[in-house]
């Protein structure tokens, strides 16, 4: 679909408090999950607490950004001026961290994504500025 666009910045980021220590880590181009010290599950989104046991002791483990695409959507609707193309985002099952999903931008615009498809993050913005997000590109074999 050529008509897609790739994944735009759109908008501000506005991290909380348990999602800005990710989004600092993404602007340096880091890449990581947290991972709680008492029964080791990793999470995504960041939490205060570990939903599997609630202890609030947890520290960022780095993954490599990889998975598989499990779902995504063609969003033709536009959120700001300049968003007149559709794109397309993807929610992503991370490889290397079972039960985490996460969502980014589609960086192939010449075609939708496959269902299963292996995919790899990249970085998208300028490094050490916000926003800086994730987006995912396919794998190629």
């Amino acid at each position: 679909m050529s008509d897609l666009m790739p994944g735009p910045l759109r908008g501000a980021l506005t991290p909380d408090r348990d999602s800005a220590p990710w989004w600092e880590r993404v602007r340096r181009r880091e890449f990581a999950v947290q991972r709680c010290d008492t029964c080791r599950t990793p999470r995504f989104p960041a939490r205060a607490f570990c939903p599997a046991c609630r202890t609030e002791r947890w520290h960022w483990e780095a993954v490599e950004p990889e998975g598989t695409v499990e779902s995504w959507i063609v969003n033709r609707r536009a959120f700001g001026p300049g968003d007149g193309r559709p794109y397309v985002v993807v929610m992503v099952r991370l490889a290397g961290v079972p039960g985490c999903l996460l969502y980014g931008s589609w960086e192939a615009p010449s075609r939708e994504p496959v269902g299963g498809e292996r995919v790899r993050g990249v970085f998208v913005g300028p490094a050490g500025e916000g926003p800086t997000l994730v987006g995912w590109e396919p794998v190629v074999r």
